[in-house]
């Protein structure tokens, strides 16, 4: 969105206010009795809090009651076992964000092939970039009509999205081909058929350390690491206990923007890459991958310290920076609209198992890019990445689908099929 100076500070201080709604009814409703714990109840008590004090009434009524049921859709998730309780709000860990819970607000119309205008409560009209075809006018009716947005605040600025409610047919069964996929950091996404998909920024530098800064071009990499050196020269000259100079704010905020920046281009490679991918093949075969425990850190403890805590550390921020958990949800909602389906196996045993033979034998795999079998009989070499792919495909071939229930994810067989190897 393009804001001026002024409307830029009235939605950070919504997005302060919304963010000490949230914990200021976190308060509220932990030390209230259970049997006193209603809708109603907390409803009233934000209504009061808006009139008693003078800087949370700069948040819209609709944005507060939007805060009020986010949070009690946070506890009904934990009391279902989809995710923690909710918990404070922290200023410096949360993103800036405010909602717009009534369509009718907006009043969206497009002024330009590029631009468009909407009405933001208490702050106005705003342009902001129209980077897709939208129902509003005559395009706009009871089944296609936008109905509600989200101002989101990074490092580049305030974004809006927006929520579209559109009737669309059911998609026509897809019959592409089928095709396992092995999430990895020197090949990003690895498929069964090799056609591999590749983002063209390696992974690691030539001296072997993670590049944590693929996604910026060597002039920006150059200017991050002049910015970096500045702010650690800011930050040693400042006094202790004095508060942060105006010159490391805007530093640190130059800083931000190049990282936000090369997280919009990695975000922009997924949703093309997982787009291609959806409308190409017609099932996606994909592994169960804790990634929490995968980048747990190895450092150990006093008593049993770890070791190679260093290259542990630099896969961790080379599998942080792939986010396979993002890539395999966009998989999973853009499979079901273009009519395929997406498939869970497990992981164990995918990357050491020959994917012609079937058989796990010792230093078959040669090293990050190469799989040789040392099974005499066989004898296949090919990319590692490539063969955990192929090896993904064939436990889904074998019915070995994961399918999620209470919680946790089950082996079901699929189907029976003779035992074959992965072609």
């Amino acid at each position: 969105m393009a804001l001026t100076p002024v409307q830029s500070r009235i939605l950070d201080d919504q997005a302060h206010a919304a963010r000490t709604m949230w914990n200021l009814l976190h308060d509220w409703w932990l030390m209230l009795p259970q049997d006193k714990r209603s809708l109603a109840a907390a409803d009233a008590a934000i209504r009061q809090a808006r009139r008693d004090i003078d800087w949370l009434a700069v948040l819209p009524a609709q944005a507060a009651q939007a805060v009020l049921k986010t949070y009690f859709r946070a506890w009904k998730n934990c009391w279902e076992g989809r995710a923690g309780e909710p918990n404070y709000k922290a200023r410096g860990r949360t993103v800036m964000s405010v909602d717009i819970p009534q369509g009718r607000d907006l009043q969206i119309e497009r002024v330009h092939r590029r631009w468009g205008m909407v009405n933001i409560p208490k702050v106005g009209r705003v342009r902001f970039r129209w980077t897709r075809d939208l129902p509003v006018g005559k395009k706009a009716d009871a089944d296609n009509r936008i109905t509600g947005a989200r101002l989101v605040k990074d490092a580049l600025g305030w974004h809006i999205a927006l929520r579209v409610q559109t009737v669309e047919p059911a998609p026509e069964p897809h019959i592409g081909p089928e095709v396992g996929i092995d999430a990895g950091v020197r090949i990003p996404l690895a498929l069964s058929d090799g056609r591999h998909q590749h983002h063209g920024r390696p992974a690691h530098l030539p001296d072997g350390s993670a590049d944590r800064d693929k996604w910026l071009s060597t002039a920006e990499k150059a200017k991050l690491l002049r910015l970096e050196r500045r702010a650690a020269h800011r930050r040693s000259s400042r006094i202790p206990g004095h508060r942060t100079s105006n010159r490391l704010k805007r530093t640190y905020d130059q800083i931000a923007a190049l990282r936000a920046r090369a997280k919009h281009r990695a975000i922009d490679w997924q949703h093309q890459t997982t787009t291609r991918l959806a409308r190409t093949y017609g099932v996606i075969v994909v592994e169960q991958l804790d990634v929490a425990n995968m980048t747990k850190s190895a450092r150990g403890t006093v008593d049993q310290p770890g070791k190679n805590v260093s290259q542990k550390s630099g896969l961790n921020r080379c599998i942080s920076q792939e986010a396979w958990g993002r890539t395999v949800t966009m998989l999973t909602y853009k499979t079901a609209r273009n009519g395929g389906t997406l498939h869970k196996v497990p992981a164990p045993g995918t990357s050491q198992r020959c994917s012609a033979c079937g058989l796990i034998t010792q230093g078959s795999r040669k090293s990050q890019a190469m799989f040789v079998c040392e099974n005499e009989s066989c004898g296949w070499s090919g990319n590692a990445d490539q063969n955990a792919a192929r090896n993904i495909l064939h436990l889904y071939r074998m019915g070995l689908a994961l399918v999620p229930a209470a919680g946790r994810a089950v082996v079901r067989r699929a189907r029976r099929v003779k035992p074959t190897a992965a072609r």
